[in-house]
């Protein structure tokens, strides 16, 4: 015992003086907390382009790729069953991407990942609005398509991860809940930016013009978020925890990182934040792409008029997400994480009937109240997965934590909906699907301690005294 302590100590000793060598030619990291709106700016920019290219594919799956990439059938649910089918492609292979990008953000670091990821997913989403429909290209249409969209969803795996570990490594322990909650509020950003050029094209051209070439557009102004990302993005400094780590790695070549190593010591930590995304997930999917299909095929309701209820409740949801991420960090993360799970549980049942009304207005508010609910589970994730995981791991372990799970959840969510939806002409099986899910996250919620105010160094301190490794010297 005494060996071990004092070869700790030594190892320390050595590593402190391995931060200060290498100080000597090295700009200094900023400290925590320094630079972080710029560092904030930095993660959103890039989870809008995420998001504004991961939802566009959604709407643009509901509204024209059943119709453009597939043959008819005289049944318009067949179309939109097999867009979704390539839309949960993209679900496949997040957690690919989650592993690959991953093990790169642990051993290299956040930012040059981020700087990669963002290029992959604007090249590919660039490439599917030239694409060729099925009466010029048959079958190899949809099969460009899901190359297109696997590539996209690969990328996409490793940019959730690294865009709030980013924030949340420099945030200040007491208010981590709130700084790491802004890249989820990016993500109704991207996604009313996609709904937004859809409903402007939809408005302006005829039906025909754009299903033919309007809907293109969308995709390829994807450009021009991409190239703004990715210049804020160089501009950022990597998290001092994260070269603290990276330097002790160097040094110590008997310290493991990555998705190996997170596998084998974390477990339970992957499992429960596996269960967190579960219900979310689904719920959101549900909320943002299903009720299209239901209003859409079961009321016929006017495709603009959909967009534009979109558009004001993905407003209400970014306004709302830094406050429940404020609530993150004052009520605590499993309160905050509980009423969301449990609330969600309840929206189909007065959501559906409300849009049975067909009144435009009670519309926009079941979506925008299933969207508020929602925030209650996703402001906090950030925050509470990165507290799972020491940071030698924690990319690796965010990212299988989240996209694995999407793939039996947000990627079957609208597809699953839609078949049940064809086949009882009922909402309630996708209730009663919700409400499992649910109690699922509630479960996962329940098996945390609280981390409120946690600090990330006493994660690492507590992992390097469990296996016996040295630890990395703390600011």
């Amino acid at each position: 015992m005494l060996c071990v302590t004092a070869r700790v100590t030594v190892d320390t000793k050595e590593n402190q003086m391995s931060v200060n060598e290498r100080s000597a030619t090295t700009p200094a990291p900023a400290s925590k907390g320094s630079g972080l709106k710029k560092i904030v700016a930095a993660s959103m920019v890039g989870t809008v382009v995420e998001w504004y290219e991961f939802f566009l594919y959604a709407t643009a799956a509901t509204l024209v790729f059943g119709k453009y990439f597939f043959p008819p059938t005289g049944n318009e649910l067949d179309g939109i069953i097999q867009a979704f089918l390539t839309y949960a492609v993209g679900f496949v292979a997040r957690p690919l991407g989650g592993i690959v990008f991953g093990q790169i953000g642990d051993k290299l670091g956040r930012k040059p990942t981020l700087q990669l990821t963002i290029i992959i997913i604007g090249v590919s989403t660039f490439l599917m609005g030239c694409l060729p429909g099925f009466a010029t290209l048959g079958y190899l249409a949809p099969a460009l398509l899901v190359l297109l969209r696997f590539i996209q969803g690969f990328a996409l795996g490793g940019e959730w991860g690294g865009a709030v570990l980013l924030v949340a490594e420099h945030s200040p322990n007491k208010s981590r809940g709130f700084w790491s909650s802004w890249p989820q509020a990016a993500v109704p950003v991207g996604n009313l930016l996609a709904t937004l050029v859809l409903f402007i094209m939809s408005n302006v051209l005829s039906a025909a013009d754009f299903l033919s070439w309007g809907w293109r557009v969308a995709f390829w102004l994807s450009a021009v978020i991409v190239f703004v990302g990715y210049y804020i993005r160089t501009h950022v400094s990597e998290s001092p925890i994260f070269l603290e780590a990276k330097a002790l790695l160097e040094e110590e070549q008997a310290v493991s990182y990555g998705v190996r190593e997170v596998i084998r010591k974390y477990p339970k930590g992957i499992l429960q934040a596996m269960g967190l995304r579960f219900a979310e997930n689904i719920m959101y999917y549900l909320v943002v792409s299903f009720a299209i299909v239901y209003l859409k095929t079961v009321h016929k309701y006017d495709t603009s008029s959909l967009l534009l209820a979109l558009l004001i409740a993905h407003v209400v949801h970014f306004l709302v997400i830094p406050q429940v991420g404020r609530l993150v960090d004052s009520w605590g993360r499993k309160p905050v994480y509980l009423v969301g799970a449990i609330t969600g549980a309840t929206w189909p049942f007065f959501a559906f009937p409300m849009f049975d009304t067909r009144n435009p207005v009670i519309i926009v508010l079941a979506v925008t109240i299933g969207l508020c609910l929602h925030a209650f589970m996703y402001a906090g994730q950030p925050a509470l997965m990165s507290e799972l995981f020491p940071t030698r791991m924690r990319y690796a372990g965010v990212s299988l934590g989240s996209q694995v799970t999407s793939i039996f959840a947000g990627s079957l969510a609208p597809l699953l909906a839609t078949q049940w939806l064809k086949d009882t002409g009922s909402w309630l099986p996708t209730a009663i699907y919700l409400v499992v899910a649910c109690a699922i996250t509630t479960v996962a919620v329940l098996s945390l301690k609280e981390t409120k105010g946690i600090a990330l160094e006493d994660v690492d301190r507590a992992d390097a005294e469990r296996d016996g490794l040295p630890v990395a010297a703390m600011r």
